[in-house]
């Protein structure tokens, strides 16, 4: 009896952790066109103002991939920068797209404040 309900507890306790039907383990991720993608952002560590962001997929949804890559490219500009301005050398902008293989990637500065 005291074993079942330690596995009831147990079981309600996980169901609590899904995220509103998202899964015990899916992590909160925004989503870009109904798709999730999947990126990076590299920056020197001497000069985290100019960076690369390359984000995968590409084909599932472009717009998606360029909307993903801004996102990518904020973030990174509020965490060390404390701003959300970006200077593009090749980005959202630029046709054609900078596609190798299924990945899109740009280039930009962050403004400084």
């Amino acid at each position: 009896m005291q074993r079942a309900l330690c596995l009831m507890v147990i079981s309600a306790a996980l169901a609590g952790c899904g995220g509103g039907g998202k899964g015990l383990f899916h992590r909160d991720v925004p989503t870009f066109d109904g798709q999730r993608f999947g990126g990076s952002v590299k920056a020197a560590r001497g000069n985290r103002q100019t960076f690369v962001v390359t984000i995968n997929g590409v084909s599932r949804s472009p717009e998606g991939a360029i909307a993903a890559a801004e996102y990518k490219a904020t973030q990174h500009c509020i965490q060390y920068f404390g701003t959300s301005d970006v200077d593009w050398q090749v980005g959202p902008e630029t046709r054609p797209l900078p596609v190798s293989g299924d990945a899109l990637t740009f280039r930009g500065t962050c403004r400084d404040v």
